[in-house]
């Protein structure tokens, strides 16, 4: 719960519940049930943190609407969840209206107007994964900001701008208590932000680790909120922390400008819709890969009856794995910024193309993932969603990242936040090969004001016009299977949003050629099945938080479900519950 500095959320809160542990729950045949999940007719938040569940849920409890929840959520998150919340980095947003329509809002990161495809490559013109993913060329600019800004805009409801940022000013400037996960972070990423004295002066005290319990205060950030609550958009993209942004970016040689932060602008986009056994999944478009990859995967696997196989069977891994692999084919294809590529949509969402490659699916023989012209950039695992419901039924579904935890690191002095390094999903260099099948290909090389290619694929499901579940996952590549396992889990095999969140998830990317189970998957008899139909597999740990949110069919309450996968995640619901 929050500590006594935040005193303005408690009385309108009557029902939260989390869901702690951080481990994989045992396979359903164990017997070990899921966490039941919080339940309200009134509106749900289900995010990473439970503190900033609960101030998007007062902000319900207040009147407004599932996107005013949203953005307070977010900006709760980036002072409560610096590992991934944030506002030095992007992401998207899924809003899905009580009448069925949908639209999506854009706000990933983009490259500065000085980036150039060999801008990672060293001074003999090799590439370098350092200046890639960890200096100060790695920094995109940020994007979260501008995008909740035009979400409140088009979408949120009467309630003004300044209230949804007040929380996040007060837990930064107030300070919240650290949760034992939390403390244990901080500690561990404090070595790598020693070249960072703003880092190290934001996260920790003077050098030492904080403590589990202690209060956490992060004043620099407090006055960056406080200036975002006053002027909006603005007060971020130009005036004073645009100039202590770009004065960073001076000091470490980067490439951002104060022109290149006024010059960003979010975008709303038309979402990817599918159809699967009668429900609608939307989900998001470019530069996400995520939804049109879902959409393709769920097509393919129409044609097999998944229910018959049993969950996480070998046949039914083996079925999901080769629809992965010829899904994450076509994303290395095909996929990227459609401002700056053209993109064949239509086609790879539709059913006819899905029937092709059906009929390369062979039912007891593993695929072939080989190298060719092909780019698959990496994506850190580190990134974080939530899930908003509000009592009318508006879905708001959002993922957003620094990328690596805690991005690259980079504090911006005298403005407290931490800047990413998205630069990164950006392939390296055009036409670089490496021993993993690494290949530059035009797409989705670095270019001014591109936005680099994401898995992120925050999502709303329904079937017959009826808000069925909002869902997504942080996870790098792995979000995507992620998700479209939690759509299979619902539809196929009767789970509830609690049995669909907790169930042990499968991961295949193409390259490279493995599958990865997390642990306690799958029995030892289906693992050696699998291998014997060629296929090699990687047993690990967790994969994925995704913290989301279904409708009780029979009640029609919302059901707020955190990843048990998640320590500090919770639900959160507004008063009347």
């Amino acid at each position: 719960m929050m500590n006594s500095t935040s005193r303005w959320i408690v009385p309108l809160l009557v029902a939260v519940t989390a869901c702690q542990g951080g481990e994989v729950p045992p396979r359903a045949e164990d017997g070990a049930p899921p966490t039941p999940g919080l339940r309200s007719q009134h509106g749900m938040v289900s995010s990473a943190n439970l503190i900033a569940s609960e101030v998007g849920a007062e902000v319900l409890a207040r009147g407004g609407n599932a996107v005013d929840a949203a953005i307070a959520t977010g900006l709760a998150l980036a002072v409560v969840h610096p590992t991934a919340g944030n506002i030095g980095g992007g992401g998207f947003m899924v809003i899905r209206s009580p009448d069925g329509s949908a639209t999506a809002i854009d706000f990933r990161e983009k490259a500065p107007l000085a980036a150039h495809p060999e801008m990672f490559t060293d001074e003999d013109g090799e590439y370098s994964f350092d200046i890639h993913h960890t200096s100060y060329f790695a920094v995109g600019v940020p994007g979260t900001v501008a995008g909740f800004a035009l979400a409140h805009e088009r979408y949120g409801s009467a309630t003004p701008w300044a209230d949804l940022v007040e929380p996040a000013v007060g837990l930064a400037g107030d300070g919240f208590t650290l949760s034992p996960a939390l403390a244990r972070s901080l500690a561990n990423v404090l070595p790598r932000m020693e070249p960072y004295p703003a880092s190290v002066a934001q996260f920790s005290k003077d050098g030492v680790p904080y403590e589990e319990g202690e209060l956490f205060r992060q004043p620099d950030l407090a006055r960056t909120l406080a200036r975002i609550r006053d002027q909006g958009h603005d007060g971020f993209y130009s005036g004073e922390t645009a100039r202590l942004l770009a004065e960073e970016m001076v000091r470490g040689g980067g490439m951002i400008t104060e022109e290149d932060l006024a010059r960003y602008q979010a975008q709303e986009r038309t979402p990817i819709h599918g159809t699967y056994r009668g429900y609608d999944l939307v989900s998001m478009p470019p530069p996400s890969s995520g939804g049109t990859a879902i959409v393709q995967m769920l097509n393919i696997l129409e044609g097999f009856d998944l229910t018959a196989l049993g969950h996480n069977s070998a046949a039914y891994v083996h079925h999901l794995t080769e629809a992965m692999r010829l899904a994450y084919r076509d994303r290395a294809q095909h996929l990227a910024d459609t401002d700056f590529v053209d993109v064949p949509l239509e086609r790879l969402t539709s059913k006819d193309y899905a029937d092709e490659l059906r009929d390369r699916i062979h039912a007891d023989q593993a695929g072939h993932s080989e190298p060719s012209q092909l780019a698959m950039a990496e994506e850190s695992t580190e990134t974080t969603h939530y899930s908003v419901v509000d009592r009318d039924g508006m879905a708001v579904s959002v993922t957003y990242t620094l990328e690596q935890g805690y991005g690259s690191k980079i504090t911006v002095p005298g403005a407290g936040f931490l800047l990413n390094n998205e630069m990164g999903d950006f392939n390296g260099k055009p036409g670089l090969t490496n021993d993993r099948g690494l290949i530059g290909t035009e797409a989705n090389l670095a270019r001014p004001e591109q936005r680099m290619l994401s898995s992120m694929s925050p999502s709303v499901l329904s079937r017959d016009g009826e808000l069925v579940a909002v869902i997504g996952t942080p996870g790098g590549r792995t979000i995507i299977n992620t998700v479209m396992q939690l759509v299979l889990n619902i539809v196929d095999h009767g789970m509830t949003i609690e049995e669909a969140v907790a169930a042990p998830r499968i991961h295949h990317q193409w390259l490279p050629n493995n599958v990865r189970i997390e642990e306690g998957g799958i029995s030892d008899r289906d693992l050696a099945a699998l291998e014997a139909m060629g296929h090699e597999v990687q047993v690990r740990g967790s994969q994925g938080r995704a913290s989301s949110i279904g409708v009780d069919p029979e009640t029609g309450e919302f059901i707020g479900a955190p990843d048990p996968r998640s320590p500090d995640g919770g639900a959160a619901a507004p008063s009347g519950s």
